[in-house]
């Protein structure tokens, strides 16, 4: 199923798809933040550290069939199939956007 996304998340889910650490950075304003598996990455060094670790420990797919908004933010659900353990699972995205950048975005289960 294919859904509208607003710009900066689209590009986030299409940096993801390339796999490539510095892409992925790169879709997010320069203090941007992610937090993920309770820990929380601050500006793009840190966010293309933390992908890099993540493209390192699985491989895997995301695709986005769900777009909300709550609490202000945009929640977009998307199944992450991989080779890590759970798989396939559906995962939480809460973005906040500034413009067409991500300025942050938490994941949860």
């Amino acid at each position: 199923m294919t859904i509208k996304l607003p710009k900066g998340i689209e590009n986030y889910f299409g940096a993801d798809r390339t796999g490539s650490p510095d892409v992925i950075a790169s879709t997010f304003t320069e203090n941007g933040i992610v937090k993920d598996k309770g820990l929380t990455y601050r500006g793009r060094d840190a966010i293309r550290a933390w992908m890099a670790d993540e493209s390192q420990q699985y491989s895997y797919t995301v695709e986005p069939f769900l777009i909300n908004s709550e609490d202000g933010k945009t929640l977009v659900t998307a199944r992450a199939v991989g080779d890590f353990p759970g798989s396939p699972i559906d995962l939480r995205f809460f973005f906040v956007l500034a413009g067409d950048k991500v300025a942050e975005l938490e994941i949860t289960v």
